[in-house]
């Protein structure tokens, strides 16, 4: 081989090294987010969790308004609020609302199982509840959102019921003023869920399908029909549970969409947010 064939070969697998250890390089926990404010939600040790705070122009504490709380997503495995939560969060606040990007544990961060994440989830809830008159924010006016697995958490902000892995004393004070779902988790059971080896003996009790009761708040979902991650037979069937035990439902399909149908279908990303910010302004969340 040539010394010019030498040093290609070389440069090739240094790149191919470096791209593998990028790979390999596990999640950073952000401390903070840009254009935000941190709150330690809950500390744990060495990495505690926290909410990142976004505010709308003209935020006054002494006037509370309605707020968004996003959860990113992720498989409960790998996401940190620096994605979705922020960019929902951001979004909220051009509606005059509080946004709010909650971390949560994740196996990829610290070695956990769903469970932590869905305790963490109302754990984060109830933070803002408790914490709402600081960070201006009307503790009967806080929409919840999340993505995937994310949705998953959120679904469980909105069921009374502590499930297992979580504390009744870390539960909500009160039920989410609505739920915003985008290719949620909405089943966990062992015959017909998303993943329910990962919620072992617990697939069951930790599945929102199988737990709803009748005090779940509005919800407004939205579901590619073509999603082969979170198949959309779980957005269907959500839906009609809730219609069937009198909550309000409204399921947005998109034709053709994938589990991630906001990034491959554009105007998707536009007709969500639209019809996000139609659904909190007929309930009055929005002024």
């Amino acid at each position: 081989m040539s010394a010019r064939g030498c040093i290609v070969t070389v440069w090739l697998g240094l790149f191919a090294f470096a791209l593998a250890a990028r790979a390999a390089a596990p999640e950073a926990t952000p401390e903070s987010l840009p254009g935000s404010e941190p709150h330690v939600y809950r500390a744990l040790e060495p990495v505690p969790l926290r909410l990142h705070v976004f505010k709308p122009e003209g935020w006054d504490a002494s006037r509370p308004r309605a707020a968004f709380v996003f959860f990113f997503g992720g498989g409960w495995t790998t996401g940190t609020p620096a994605r979705a939560g922020a960019a929902w969060a951001r979004v909220a606040t051009e509606w005059g609302m509080v946004g709010i990007a909650p971390d949560y544990r994740t196996r990829g961060r610290f070695g956990t199982s769903p469970l932590e994440a869905v305790a963490d989830g109302r754990a984060a809830l109830r933070w803002v509840q408790e914490h709402a008159a600081e960070l201006g924010v009307d503790p009967a006016r806080i929409v919840v959102g999340g993505n995937s697995a994310g949705g998953h958490v959120a679904l469980w902000t909105g069921i009374g019921a502590a499930p297992p892995g979580s504390s009744a004393d870390e539960s909500p004070v009160w039920r989410p003023a609505a739920l915003v779902l985008t290719s949620a988790v909405s089943d966990t059971s062992l015959l017909s869920g998303y993943t329910p080896a990962r919620f072992g003996e617990n697939a069951m009790a930790l599945s929102p399908l199988h737990q709803l009761d009748d005090a779940v708040p509005p919800v407004l979902a939205f579901h590619g029909d073509a999603d082969k991650t979170v198949p959309y037979a779980q957005a269907v069937a959500l839906h009609e549970r809730l219609r069937a035990i009198g909550r309000e439902s409204e399921l947005a399909t998109v034709p053709g969409g994938s589990h991630s149908y906001a990034n491959e279908l554009p105007e998707w990303r536009d007709e969500t947010r639209e019809r996000v910010r139609e659904f909190l302004s007929a309930l009055g969340l929005i002024e």
